[in-house]
């Protein structure tokens, strides 16, 4: 609050007088006070309070309210704090090794390989099993980058579309087919299947 000071002009009438914004008060003794550190507590001090929509935030929002340095990595499956030494960073995410799940078995991917399809995480076996193209002739995976060819209905690495009897490679060839079966010219009219 303030307080006035009694003006040098006002003589022995006493008037009370303000000093003008930014002028120095007169001095006329020493003046004394408290340094305080700490807000000042009462009744109109309210609470702090969480934000009402702190609930509904995304990982990364939430983490951004906490200084650097004090962030602990949030699962992204389980939303738990990760506290062990034993993690996984994948799809920008931080998961516990037992939460980072193959979407088609539920089974913990860990450390192995694992496929993105319309972005969910699959292993290997079950990627290949329910989006994966297989050979026909060895029953392996068509990946990216495999040469292959379709003959007879199915799909075939270059290399496995051969005669079945003395697997000469068809490709680029003639060939004869017996119950879905690929023969060479020379073995078309010989075997009885």
């Amino acid at each position: 609050p303030l307080t006035p000071a009694v003006s040098p002009e006002a003589g022995r009438e006493g008037k009370a007088w303000f000093p003008k914004a930014g002028a120095p008060a007169p001095q006329t003794g020493p003046s004394f006070g408290r340094v305080s550190s700490s807000l000042p507590k009462g009744p109109d001090r309210p609470a702090p309070q969480a934000h009402p929509n702190d609930g509904d935030d995304s990982l990364v929002q939430r983490a951004e309210h906490i200084p650097a340095g004090k962030r602990t990595p949030m699962c992204g499956h389980c939303n738990m704090v990760i506290s062990c030494m034993s993690f996984i960073n994948a799809l920008k995410q931080t998961w516990h090794v037992h939460c980072f799940l193959c979407t088609g078995c539920q089974q913990p991917i860990r450390n192995n390989t694992f496929h993105l399809e319309d972005g969910q995480p699959y292993c290997e076996t079950d990627y290949y099993t329910l989006f994966g193209t297989s050979c026909h002739g060895c029953d392996f995976p068509i990946e990216a980058g495999d040469k292959f060819l379709e003959a007879l209905g199915f799909t075939w690495h270059d290399t496995c579309f051969v005669c079945t009897v003395c697997s000469t490679s068809l490709e680029g060839q003639t060939f004869f087919s017996k119950k879905d079966k690929p023969l060479c010219k020379k073995h078309a009219h010989t075997v009885q299947f």
